[in-house]
């Protein structure tokens, strides 16, 4: 549970956001998300509970992109978002918070992590991002690039 993104950690740097924290990746996430019809949520940081953290399309419009920062003036991409926004957030706790719980898989020979997707391709839009195949790549050493040339650049290697 400690390793879900929708988890309430607290102190979490919002990318973008200088000296602004979240309590959760997806409550980042979620409240840097732009639509049509509604801009940037700073409420979806402080939530605790684990729930009321999702922003729908269905309720707000199609999503327009990811706000860089709660004041910021650019939209980011879906996938830049990813690398910029998602992957910075669920690294910084992987690094920060759930340390025990990572060092704990590392030793272990094999492990089955669960989650509702398996997509761990950052440049895959067709399905969320599982966090189980982020950690898996994390303690592989092999997290994906965080900046945001690297769609360009991995679709040309």
């Amino acid at each position: 549970m400690r390793l879900s993104p929708f988890y309430p950690h607290g102190g979490i740097p919002v990318p973008y956001c200088d000296g602004v924290t979240g309590q959760s990746v997806e409550g980042i996430w979620q409240a840097l998300k732009v639509f049509q019809d509604c801009d940037v949520d700073p409420a979806k940081l402080e939530i605790t509970t684990m729930k009321g953290l999702k922003r729908t399309v269905r309720r707000y419009g199609p999503v327009k992109g990811h706000r860089t920062g709660l004041q910021g003036d650019r939209l980011l991409p879906y996938e830049t978002a990813r690398r910029r926004i998602y992957l910075p957030a669920y690294r910084w706790v992987l690094e920060h918070r759930v340390v025990d719980l990572v060092e704990r898989l590392r030793e272990k020979k094999d492990v089955v992590l669960l989650d509702y997707t398996t997509n761990g391709d950052v440049a895959d839009p067709a399905s969320p991002i599982s966090h189980a195949a982020l950690i898996q790549l994390h303690i592989e050493g092999r997290w994906p690039r965080e900046d945001e040339d690297a769609a360009t650049i991995e679709r040309h290697d």
